[in-house]
């Protein structure tokens, strides 16, 4: 079951819909309002709803050792091409481009009101491969036609544990890990995959600080994932009334 969408809170719907269609070439799905409008992000879609409050009052953080959400994860074409032009226009990056391990080529940048997104060219060559159909499905997607919905980064305690409950209450499958051999942090990242899409689980040797979501607030609110609401989690209401579940290390997500 897959991440079906993505909540991003940002204070000028209209702003971040040009910003999201420029520079990652999500078109809209239907009529945009004021509050809100619809992005389609290919295996996913990507919400936009308007708040009052900005990114100067979340407590997210650009360390990964904060628990819960990090970034959200697009697989490009072109990867360099498309970073000179965010860089032309002003967009603030956290990370240049540069090739990473698992031979891929990654970036990171900024949206408008602080949501910390990725873009990555190529297939992971994982370290260990744990799910080789897994594998083979995420291969079989290609180089995408325009920039595609990969994955939601998270920062977690236990990754045993998160690949527990994710497989057993939404169907995830653990694919595989990339190493990160020269990160005194003790830094791995495992790969669960759902349908089209994955959760991309980062652990550290080191002492993790922790959030609670804000889904009032500029920044990603949560993700939805295919399946039903979960029980013995605790529970929030988004602005707009909908049923957000945070899971052990703070993730928000609802259920559709």
């Amino acid at each position: 079951m897959p991440i079906k969408n993505v909540v991003v809170n940002c204070t000028d719907v209209q702003a971040s819909v040009e910003y999201y269609g420029k520079f990652l070439e999500l078109p809209l799905i239907g009529e945009p309002t004021p509050e809100r409008a619809v992005l389609d992000a290919v295996t996913a879609t990507v919400e936009l709803r308007r708040v009052e409050r900005g990114r100067e009052d979340t407590t997210w953080v650009g360390d990964d050792l904060q628990k819960g959400f990090r970034h959200l994860g697009f697989k490009v074409d072109r990867l360099d091409e498309r970073a000179a032009v965010l860089k032309a226009a002003g967009v603030e990056f956290k990370l240049d481009p540069l090739d990473a391990e698992g031979a891929v080529r990654i970036c990171f940048f900024f949206d408008p009101d602080g949501t910390l997104l990725e873009m990555i060219q190529g297939d992971l060559q994982y370290a260990a491969v744990l799910d080789e159909d897994g594998v083979a499905k995420e291969r079989a997607l290609g180089v995408p036609a325009r920039p595609r919905f990969d994955h939601v980064a998270v920062t977690v305690e236990d990754r045993d544990r998160t690949d527990a409950y994710y497989r057993d209450n939404y169907g995830f499958s653990f694919i595989g890990t990339i190493e990160q051999p020269h990160d005194p942090r003790g830094f791995s990242i495992g790969y669960l995959k759902g349908g089209d899409t994955v959760i991309e689980v980062f652990t550290y040797d080191r002492e993790k600080s922790s959030r609670e979501p804000q889904l009032d607030v500029a920044g990603f609110s949560y993700a939805v994932l295919a399946g039903d609401a979960p029980a013995g989690l605790t529970e929030l209401t988004a602005p707009e009334g909908t049923q957000v579940h945070v899971d052990p290390d703070g993730f928000a997500f609802a259920t559709a």
